[in-house]
């Protein structure tokens, strides 16, 4: 079986700048990868270290997070807020044997369209090159098994 693998993407955004960069990106007919799928919130200081790990338990392959720039929050410290959670979830990825590579926190600015479209790529390309979600593999193979003690 020679399946191609497409990577899952979950991009955690904020409302004011990052979504804007998106945005404007599409309006600038910006190419990257369509594997992104974009969640938007208000704030990345929303942003929980629980809402990041069911990602992955969920079977996302890569998760990004982007928010405002560093100084430049709409909410002050929102974004500063999600750096740490972001960080401190790297470390329990790591602890339960999954590549904290598969997470990261970005800061775009909402006129910087073309940081948006080429920091999807690079997420992209690294959850290519770590593979699928090992999470993810795991569940597949549970639901194939009770498949198959169904029929």
């Amino acid at each position: 079986m020679n399946q191609r693998y497409d990577p899952k993407v979950l991009a955690l955004i904020c409302t004011y700048c990052t979504y804007t960069a998106a945005d404007m990106a599409g309006s600038m007919r910006l190419q990257y990868p369509s594997n992104v799928r974009v969640i938007k919130l208000l704030c990345t200081g929303k942003v929980d270290v629980l809402y990041l790990l069911e990602a992955f338990r969920s079977g996302a392959d890569a998760v990004m997070v982007s928010g405002c720039e560093i100084g430049d929050c709409h909410f002050l410290e929102g974004n500063l807020r999600a750096k740490e959670r972001v960080a401190h979830a790297r470390t329990l990825l790591a602890e339960v044997g999954l590549e904290p590579d598969r997470l990261e926190m970005f800061h775009i600015g909402a006129s910087d369209a073309p940081k948006w479209a080429q920091t999807v790529d690079m997420m992209t390309r690294r959850a290519l090159e770590l593979g699928p979600n090992p999470l993810r593999l795991r569940a597949g193979a549970e639901q194939t098994k009770e498949l198959e003690v169904r029929t």
